[in-house]
């Protein structure tokens, strides 16, 4: 694990420096298309053929990883090509910037670039609750899992790892078309994350000591709540280190979900001067990370070198 443990600190560490513009077209929007092209071939209103969708996606993504491990620097290509912190940041930071200016609109525009949920009828606050639940659930799923699943299995596990995450943003819905078809996405995605959001929560909770309490307690008590096993205790550690509450009810498609509240007890409603302290926690989520494990990779290249 120690060669893989240090190239998945770099990897962090490029993406936090220049992002993903070196990656154009990027590989995991290739891989999006194509994926879009099979489910179109073989799309079924079956379990069974969600399942063989998400096996062809996982396994083509894994072996094209196995080939990268293969290649010098191959390892630290996989991680890069799977982390995604920068490009959340940048986007976050332009929503930020949109409603420091007052320009609703703008912000309305840019808001579908982090979630799902319709911004046409949301004010200022309600534009920065969902921006700072997306940093809190992406950092787990742009940042700490792919870097997690780099350090494991190499430019394997962290390709296989994407592919997931991008499967269930695809298909793993709830709805008439992907109920059944994008069930095995959903709930691989669901696995593939659980330890990484615990992971996040640890890392949230070492960079904010003053929070700790609040923040173990919102996670034990509040995050059950939320429909998500994995974005509900990224949330409700954001919430409780910023100071303030997340959650409410959100509108996809015209269909409106209700989410439990979490987050600091007593805790304001977001505004948007959270989203730059958001980003700044990611940042520091990411940059924590990845010096833990060039930590490990380092202990584990000594060891190894030591003489018996």
């Amino acid at each position: 694990m120690g060669r893989s443990a240090l190239a998945a600190a770099v990897a962090l560490g490029i993406d936090a420096l220049v992002g993903d513009e070196p990656l154009r077209p990027h590989p995991v929007a290739i891989f999006g298309r194509a994926m879009t092209r099979l489910e179109r071939r073989i799309w079924d209103d079956r379990r069974s053929s969600g399942i063989g969708y998400t096996l062809t996606g996982v396994l083509t993504a894994g072996g094209g990883g196995m080939l990268l491990d293969r290649l010098p620097g191959g390892m630290i290509a996989g991680g890069y090509t799977a982390v995604a912190g920068r490009g959340l940041w940048s986007a976050a930071s332009s929503v930020a910037r949109a409603l420091d200016a007052h320009d609703l609109p703008a912000a309305r525009r840019l808001l579908p670039s982090l979630v799902g949920r319709d911004p046409a009828s949301l004010g200022s606050g309600e534009i920065a609750r969902a921006a700072v639940e997306s940093v809190a659930e992406n950092t787990v799923d742009g940042i700490v899992a792919p870097a997690l699943w780099a350090a494991i299995g190499g430019a394997a596990g962290a390709l296989a790892y994407r592919a997931v995450n991008t499967l269930d943003s695809m298909v793993g819905y709830r709805d008439e078309r992907y109920e059944r078809f994008g069930w095995a996405s959903a709930r691989l995605d669901d696995l593939a994350n659980f330890v990484p959001a615990r992971l996040t929560v640890g890392l949230v909770a070492a960079l904010r000591p003053r929070s700790a309490p609040e923040i173990w307690r919102a996670v034990r008590l509040e995050a059950p709540a939320h429909p998500s096993p994995n974005a509900g205790v990224a949330e409700a550690a954001f919430g409780a280190a910023l100071g303030i509450r997340l959650g409410g009810t959100n509108s996809y498609g015209g269909h409106a979900e209700h989410r439990a509240t979490a987050g600091a007890r007593g805790g304001r409603l977001p505004e948007p001067s959270d989203i730059g302290r958001a980003v700044a926690l990611s940042r520091q989520v990411a940059l924590g990370l990845a010096g833990a494990l060039a930590l490990v990779g380092a202990a584990e290249s000594r060891r190894r070198t030591e003489p018996a």
